[in-house]
């Protein structure tokens, strides 16, 4: 069985974000840039299965620009065995997204797709549910446990009553939780035979894929900063006080 799992570039979730004094976008000169948290989850998820036996070959796909291989080179790192960069010279929308990695699922054809819930820099949830749909394949999100049987996949999902559990058949696209695993530190002797293996770069454009449809975001600013508190005596002064700024 063939699994893809699919990374994105962000600035890790340890750094501040700052955005830039023209507000034309966030900081990242001199920011360390990560793997996002979910994604490193579903290649975590994906390794696992591999170690059991129930998987023979991992891929790991990203879109960006040629910065991103270093995220690729740890996802080689963690254990994957070869990785697919889609070249792009701008950010791209779930939509432009989802339609590039299902053409790397029609060429390689995997019985899994394991992805993030959602990326940490746009928290948009969107790209795994579009890829299913696309694909004609069943999904399961926000997924907290995965179990495969053959065929068809158990997944334990975490929705707001509660947990879950449904069954998928199998090629399926699986997005993933926090509460899933946790994943492993990357050792130097395997940084070092991550160089060897594969890393094949695609641009964007040669698949097909027409991202001038995107919308584009044409100015970044900071939230406002948070003002004081109010002190009131007692209940009826604070529900005066919510009345008056139309809360209650």
């Amino acid at each position: 069985m063939k699994i893809l799992v699919t990374l994105k570039r962000v600035v890790d979730y340890n750094v501040r974000v700052r955005v830039k004094n023209d507000g034309s976008g966030v900081e990242t000169e001199g920011v360390k840039m990560s793997i996002n948290p979910f994604d490193e989850i579903a290649l975590e998820e994906a390794i696992r299965i591999k170690e059991r036996g129930e998987a023979s070959e991992i891929i790991v796909a990203s879109i960006g620009s040629d910065q991103c291989q270093q995220q690729l080179r740890t996802g080689l790192a963690m254990g994957a065995d070869r990785a697919i960069l889609i070249e792009s010279d701008k950010a791209v929308q779930p939509l432009s997204a989802a339609q590039a990695f299902l053409s790397i699922v029609e060429e390689e054809q995997p019985s899994l797709v394991l992805m993030g819930k959602q990326a940490i820099d746009d928290d948009c949830s969107q790209t795994g549910q579009m890829l299913a749909a696309m694909w004609d394949r069943p999904q399961a999100t926000f997924a907290s446990k995965v179990v495969l049987t053959g065929s068809s996949a158990q997944v334990t999902r975490e929705v707001d009553s509660g947990l879950e559990t449904i069954e998928v058949d199998l090629p399926a696209v699986i997005t993933v939780d926090l509460r899933l695993n946790e994943p492993r530190f990357v050792k130097l002797p395997d940084i070092m035979k991550a160089k060897q293996k594969p890393l094949v770069v695609r641009p964007i454009n040669e698949l097909g894929i027409n991202t001038d449809g995107d919308f584009e975001i044409t100015a970044f600013e900071s939230p406002p900063k948070r003002g004081g508190g109010q002190m009131v005596d007692d209940v009826q002064s604070l529900v005066d006080e919510l009345k008056k700024r139309g809360l209650l």
